[in-house]
């Protein structure tokens, strides 16, 4: 049977589908990228905030519609159902199979059982004779030739009160130096140049099992193994970054410098009702340690709106930090009350057009930051890799160590001489388009 898989959500959630993908293949069946020659379709959802639970519910009804016509088996896995599953078997019964992320471990076996016409329900018991879940480094990668996330952990200890994780994917779960860096030696083999490292929490990576943060140690290691360019880590909390981290950064050049750094807000008041571990005075601090130690560091942050109770001078100084910490790069979503965490229940939540007038302010400004900080480039050069090109072929297209796929803009250069993709060059910042860059090579 043929075989078609849609992922949702986060980078972390596309790594779990790319290890099902890889079981599946091992085990015979043909994968296919549209759903339209699917015999079977697996769909990995988000469930962390509503606007993602909604997409996944309706991405769900899609293709049960289309199930009707055109596929035999539709299966959903995930976030969404870690949470919900009963919910969903109740009004959605025409998914085929409902997989908890906290079922994984038999995830093959409830799924060949379904594909068997087995009986697969009620099998909570099963004894699964794969390797754990999270243990497996087989994946099909979809992100393209050059590069590919790497899971370092799973889970979050942190337990921000907003937050569902830690109730979805449980706490902190390091795996180990030598899975990881066995991992990495797999990727490398099949041509990925760029290792991009994962978790929800990188820095507090081998807090549980190692006992003290391990990404610097890990990094190191990493950066032996030549075949890879650049390495990339997201999601860096605060209080984390040590020293240690960042004269790591500063010593082996294959480490990009750039920090995704999820603050998510300023207002010390705002931060302890968030349960956060920092408060304006350390965010500060370390926005100012960074850019004096790596003067070309590119910081990225992540902010809400319209948290439980936040006022308007508690968003005003989140509004006046912004303008003056000028981040590079800024996301900004609208707090989103989720059942089963703290936040849900307390007091004076925001109405929904104060939460998207706030958000829209903050967009606004990071709008106009984000365009100087560009315009700043121009006439400097950079190291890119080529990815791919323009339609009309008169660009390539390319990224810096300053751009996350798929997140942050790209490097449109004029295609002047023959290029391969994969191919790192350097390239001269000569304009600015919007969010991107446009140069040439030098």
């Amino acid at each position: 049977m043929k075989v078609g898989f849609i992922s949702l959500g986060c980078n972390k959630n596309l790594v779990d589908t790319e290890k099902t993908i890889a079981l599946f293949k091992n085990h015979g069946y043909e994968i296919v990228n549209a759903a339209q020659k699917a015999d079977v379709i697996v769909i990995n959802t988000c469930g962390f905030i509503e606007s993602a639970k909604e997409e996944a519910i309706n991405t769900i009804l899609e293709m049960a519609e289309y199930k009707k016509k055109n596929c035999k088996y539709l299966i959903a896995m995930g976030c969404l159902v870690e949470r919900y599953k009963a919910e969903l078997e109740k009004t959605i019964p025409e998914v085929d199979l409902y997989i908890k992320y906290s079922e994984y471990d038999n995830l093959w076996q409830k799924i060949e059982r379904l594909l068997n016409n087995q009986e697969y329900k009620n099998d909570e018991n099963l004894i699964s004779s794969e390797k754990p879940f999270d243990k497996l480094i087989d994946r099909v990668i979809t992100t393209g030739e050059h590069y590919a996330y790497l899971k370092i952990a799973d889970g979050c200890s942190n337990y921000c009160t907003y937050c569902a994780i830690p109730g979805i994917r449980g706490p902190l779960k390091s795996r180990t130096i030598e899975s990881i860096l066995e991992e990495a030696h797999n990727l490398v083999e099949k041509g990925y140049k760029e290792i991009i490292l994962t978790a929800q929490d990188t820095t507090k990576y081998g807090m549980d099992n190692y006992g003290k943060p391990m990404l610097s140690e890990l990094m190191k290691k990493l950066c032996k193994i030549p075949e890879i360019k650049w390495i990339r880590f997201l999601y860096a909390y605060p209080e984390t970054i040590t020293d240690e981290l960042i004269d790591t950064i500063k010593e082996y050049p294959q480490i990009c410098q750039y920090f995704d750094i999820p603050i998510q807000h300023i207002s010390d008041t705002v931060l302890k009702r968030m349960n956060r571990h920092s408060n304006g005075e350390s965010i500060r601090s370390l926005i100012t340690k960074l850019r004096k130690e790596l003067p070309n560091v590119i910081l990225r942050t992540t902010v809400m709106v319209g948290f439980s109770g936040e006022t308007k001078e508690e968003f005003q100084e989140l509004y006046d930090f912004l303008q003056e910490a000028k981040f590079d790069k800024l996301g900004a979503f609208m707090y989103s009350k989720e059942e089963g965490t703290p936040a849900a229940k307390m007091a004076n939540q925001i109405h929904g057009q104060t939460k998207k007038s706030r958000y829209n302010k903050i967009m606004k400004l990071q709008q106009e930051i984000s365009r100087k900080n560009l315009e700043a480039k121009v006439g400097k050069s950079y190291l890119i890799i080529i990815e791919g090109a323009t339609k009309n072929t008169k660009y390539y297209v390319g990224r810096s160590y300053m751009d996350t796929p798929e997140i942050d803009g790209v490097i449109y250069i004029r295609n002047t001489k023959q290029l391969q993709n994969g191919e790192f060059v350097n390239c001269k910042i000569t304009a600015v388009k919007d969010y991107d860059l446009v140069g040439e090579i030098v």
